[in-house]
């Protein structure tokens, strides 16, 4: 067996994928051995458990997340990047929101430095270090938020049945009494459009660091300290 097959990082991204394609509750250690083609004992020199297995995929999904500190981009822009950075990744790896739900991501090193990140980007910023940590988590729940009422249909869905969501969810609401619900019978003609998650997507991070901006400048917010 090539050592690098059973490197840590190696094993969690393999534990990633299963998650990926078959849900959260496929990833076991027994699973995971029989995909790397190892007996389970072969795991537990990385992984003692499921638990600290589950810890370390969020942990390597989460590695990509973090800020240059040696950049001389403004704060806004840093944590932009950190929150597309977060997406990303969210995007590709549709288990993260529900993973990070499960464990206790304090525990991952990921998480610890990208929090860390965030809050000193934050305080430059102005804000306290409790109100940069509850705006970091803002911006968290924010992001899985946007991806929970993503337009384009159910994840891994094939472009037939997404076509066929949309045209479900339309009728749903075109279908509404229009001298009631004038509005959403009119959203709901939008779902005969292609939807186009990058504008969504691209829209909803602009929401939520508008909110985060504006405090900064305002009296809620000190006046940014730094660049």
């Amino acid at each position: 067996m090539a050592g690098d097959k059973l490197s840590r990082t190696a094993v969690a991204e393999r534990a990633l994928q299963i998650g990926d394609e078959y849900g959260l509750e496929a990833v076991t250690i027994r699973r995971l051995a029989q995909e790397l083609g190892v007996t389970p004992m072969a795991l537990y020199w990385h992984f003692k458990n499921k638990e600290e297995l589950l810890l370390g995929i969020a942990d390597h999904a989460l590695s990509t997340v973090r800020a240059d500190r040696e950049a001389d981009d403004p704060w806004q822009k840093q944590v932009r990047a950190m929150v597309e950075a977060l997406l990303a990744v969210m995007r590709k790896h549709p288990i993260l929101p529900d993973l990070l739900a499960l464990v206790e991501k304090s525990r991952t090193a990921s998480f610890t430095r990208a929090s860390n990140d965030a809050l000193m980007l934050l305080t430059r910023a102005g804000f306290t270090v409790q109100e940069g940590y509850w705006i970091a988590s803002y911006l968290m729940h924010g992001v899985i938020g946007l991806l929970q009422a993503q337009p384009e249909g159910p994840p891994h869905a094939s472009p037939e049945e997404i076509a066929e969501w949309r045209r479900q969810r339309r009728m749903e609401l075109v279908c509404l009494p229009p001298d009631q619900f004038p509005m959403m019978v009119r959203f709901g003609e939008t779902y005969a459009e292609a939807a186009d998650p990058e504008r969504y997507f691209a829209f909803g991070v602009d929401l939520l660091l508008a909110a985060v901006e504006k405090m900064a400048e305002g009296p809620a917010g000190a006046s940014p300290t730094g660049p």
